[in-house]
C-alpha cells in the first residue's frame, strides 16, 4: 500500500465504530476502491474525497440533530463521484454537469440503490445540475457536505495560508 492509502487507512480507523461500520461493507468492495487510481481535487483521490463527504455529511448531520437515514444517507455520499475516470484527462469540459448521471449508472449497476441513494448521486451538483433538485434532507445534506470538502480540497494551501495570516 502507498503512503497516501495508509494515511487513509490511518484517518478511517480514526473514525467512529459506529460511521466505520455503516460504510465498511462499501469501502472495501473490489470495484469501490478503484477510486484509489483517480485524482479529485488537488492531490487527493476520489476515495478520499468521497470518505470525506460522506464523514463531513455524518457529522453535520448529527450535529445539526438532523433526523435522516444514516446508512442511505452514507452509501449515496460514498458512491456520489463514482464516476470510475479521471476527469481531468476525459477531454469532457462539461464533466461537472455530466458526472452525476455516470456516477449514478455505475452504482446503480455496481450497488443498487434506493430512490433516496438515487436522489443524493444526481442531485450532488446542484444548483449547477439545475434539473435535478435535492428531494430528501440526505441529499441537501451530502451537496452541502460536497461543497465545503471541494473548497477544502481545492485551496487547501490557500486557506492554510490565511489561517497562518490571521485572516
Amino acid at each position: 500500500m502507498s503512503q497516501k492509502g495508509e494515511a487513509v487507512e490511518k484517518k478511517v480507523r480514526s473514525f467512529s465504530a459506529e460511521f466505520c461500520e455503516l460504510i465498511g461493507e462499501l469501502r472495501d468492495h473490489k470495484d469501490y476502491v478503484r477510486l484509489k487510481d483517480y485524482i479529485q481535487h488537488g492531490n487527493i483521490s476520489t476515495y478520499t474525497h468521497c470518505l470525506r463527504v460522506a464523514k463531513r455529511s455524518f457529522d453535520l448531520a448529527r450535529k445539526l440533530g438532523i433526523r435522516i437515514n444514516e446508512k442511505e444517507m452514507l452509501k449515496g455520499a460514498m458512491l456520489h463521484d463514482y464516476f470510475l475516470y479521471d476527469w481531468h484527462d476525459h477531454g469532457d469540459k462539461l464533466h461537472g454537469y455530466h458526472h452525476p448521471h455516470i456516477a449514478l449508472k455505475n452504482a446503480r449497476r455496481d450497488f443498487g440503490l434506493t430512490e433516496r441513494e438515487q436522489n443524493i448521486i444526481q442531485s450532488h451538483m446542484w444548483p449547477l445540475t439545475i434539473t435535478h433538485l435535492p428531494r430528501c434532507r440526505e441529499a441537501v445534506i451530502v451537496c452541502i457536505a460536497d461543497k465545503i470538502c471541494s473548497i477544502e480540497e481545492t485551496f487547501k494551501k490557500d486557506l492554510r495560508r490565511l489561517k497562518e495570516l490571521n485572516i
